[in-house]
């Protein structure tokens, strides 16, 4: 690592980076921002790397899910809350069912920024730069939305610093006890029409609680049961903006990236010979690479070795999305591969991407049977090549919203127009994800 700086991914060809019209101003912001606190701190990412090294033996569980891409309008307390609700529901229905801590994570407090297939947008013959986020640019088709702003990037370093102040007061003040979650789960199981048929699981919980309280625990007396450990994440796209918040550990000389506690390299940027790769190596944050049906095994073996030459545990998640039908081609291969070189990794399974269809009414979707199968399949494939499915990884919203279709509510393709809300790809919303949950737990067990 003597050749690694955290300005050395300048000399290396930049993708989905934007053009700032004006790089002295962006420079300016770069420098404030440089000199603003941490949003995370050195000692929780090595925190996250410990589970997530659990999860990599199959001793612990990681869930990931949040937003496709978070929009500034939406940093309010009621949707964090509503977001973190259902990751916690969920959280202890899988902790029960397998027997082992979850590693919850959010796509949250940063994921403002996203990649594009295309530089520019054609309207009715007009050209435009694409929208690659809040942190960029806005969404609207004009000149005026669509010119990249530093001053937006600075903006969501602020409501960053805010969902996390949201964030940790929640996790930390009584809002994730135990008793009270599995309450919200309670409430789940008796409205909903798919909740009744997870009611046994539910009924097993209540008599663990119980049984506690009947031994002289009290539930909310013990920390680990009425407190809980959140981790926040994004994919790292704006690379000036992660050098700004890379900070210098004062107790262990480490560089690491205290814009989130894990960050993950897309398809679009993990180049062997790319900015993204050559900043990633240096900075001690576990790192996630998306794994897609485009990958080549041999590039990909140099990847791992180029991101973790020490092959520390903890420090890669494998997150791949393949697709229901395409699952099968790719990954046990790929799982294969993997063990034989020795290569530490934490498999996790996004079911999302590969999963994506444009519906009859014109909309971005998927289906949430599609999603079940493949995550399934990763199940499987992974018990039988001897590895260790050890996550998942998705994108869900708190919110009552209708994107994807199927699940328990039977969400049709006209059924979308209900609450379409999303202003990027599909995502779960709260019945839906807590039902996954449940399906989850039942090959956990």
């Amino acid at each position: 690592m003597s050749n690694w700086t955290k300005t050395s991914w300048k000399n290396f060809p930049a993708l989905q980076l934007p053009k700032w019209p004006d790089p002295e101003h962006h420079a300016a912001v770069m420098k404030k921002i440089a000199a603003l606190p941490p949003l995370v701190f050195a000692g929780e990412i090595r925190s996250l790397k410990k589970d997530l090294t659990r999860a990599g033996r199959g001793e612990a569980f990681l869930l990931q899910g949040g937003d496709c891409a978070e929009n500034f309008t939406d940093c309010t307390a009621p949707t964090v809350r509503e977001m973190l609700k259902v990751i916690l529901q969920m959280t202890v229905v899988l902790a029960y069912a397998g027997g082992k801590p979850v590693v919850k994570v959010g796509r949250m407090a940063g994921q403002y920024a996203k990649p594009r297939s295309s530089n520019t947008e054609i309207r009715d013959g007009v050209e435009l730069p694409s929208y690659r986020g809040d942190m960029v640019n806005l969404p609207g088709f004009s000149p005026e939305a669509r010119r990249p702003d530093p001053e937006r990037v600075l903006q969501g370093y602020f409501l960053s610093a805010c969902t996390m102040n949201i964030l940790r007061a929640f996790t930390r003040g009584g809002y994730a006890a135990l008793e009270r979650v599995h309450a919200w789960n309670n409430e789940f199981v008796k409205r909903s029409p798919q909740g009744k048929s997870y009611e046994k699981l539910a009924k097993h919980i209540d008599m663990a609680i119980a049984f506690m309280r009947s031994t002289g625990l009290e539930p909310e007396n013990i920390p680990q049961l009425n407190q809980a450990t959140f981790y926040t994440s994004h994919e790292a796209l704006l690379l000036n903006y992660e050098e700004a918040m890379t900070r210098n550990d004062s107790t262990s000389g480490d560089w690491y990236d205290c814009s989130a506690h894990f960050l993950w390299i897309g398809d679009r940027t993990r180049q062997l010979d790319g900015a993204h790769v050559e900043f990633f190596r240096g900075v001690k944050n576990p790192v996630g690479i998306k794994v897609g049906p485009g990958h080549d095994l041999d590039e990909l073996v140099r990847l791992i070795d180029r991101l973790n030459p020490a092959n520390e545990e903890g420090r890669i998640v494998l997150i791949t999305r393949f697709g229901a039908d395409k699952i099968a081609d790719f990954l046990p291969g790929l799982t294969t591969r993997i063990k034989r070189e020795g290569s530490h990794v934490v498999w996790s399974c996004d079911p999302m991407h590969g999963n994506t269809y444009t519906s009859k009414s014109g909309l971005k979707t998927r289906n949430f049977d599609r999603i079940m199968d493949e995550i399934r399949s990763f199940f499987e494939i992974h018990w039988n090549t001897g590895t260790v499915p050890g996550g998942v990884h998705f994108e869900m919203t708190g919110m009552n919203v209708t994107e994807c279709t199927g699940g328990g509510q039977k969400i049709t393709d006209q059924g979308l127009l209900e609450n379409y809300d999303t202003s990027c790809d599909p995502r779960l919303n709260a019945e839906q994800s807590l039902e996954l949950a449940f399906l989850i737990a039942e090959m956990l067990r």
